[in-house]
């Protein structure tokens, strides 16, 4: 049952790689002269820091989310069902946080989404940790 956990980790690396994909389209003008305007500009020049920061955020709080989750593959006799449950949360809201950071400004609603991804990992972690001490 464990290795349930790897199909959220896989969309969140799928999610990773079509980042990449993003960063390099809004690159493209101002790297390889593709798309860019008359005047030679990037007509993504506001959204590439942004898809670029977000792109970071994902090697940050996530590498805790995919640590419990190897943990769990590993032993799964410490798994519980709640574990896939809180890991679609954190996807879930992970694409809601990453579509709030690289398509508005609205910091407020990014940080209140990021409370949600932060939670369910947190919870992961609480859980593992009375379950290996318990076991």
């Amino acid at each position: 049952m464990a290795d349930q956990l790897f199909l959220p980790m896989l969309v969140h690396v799928s999610m990773v790689a079509l980042l990449y994909i993003l960063l390099t389209v809004v690159r493209a003008p101002k790297v390889w002269n593709i798309g860019a305007n008359a005047d030679g500009s990037n007509p993504f020049a506001k959204l590439e820091p942004k898809v670029s920061a977000n792109l970071t955020n994902q090697f940050e709080w996530p590498i805790l989310f995919y640590a419990v989750c190897i943990i769990l593959i590993s032993r799964p006799e410490l798994y519980q069902p709640l574990y896939l449950w809180f890991s679609w949360l954190f996807i879930f809201w992970r694409v809601i946080h990453s579509s709030i950071q690289i398509f508005t400004a609205n910091v407020r609603l990014r940080g209140a989404i990021f409370t949600i991804n932060f939670i369910a990992v947190i919870c992961m972690w609480f859980l593992l940790g009375l379950n290996a001490f318990t076991k």
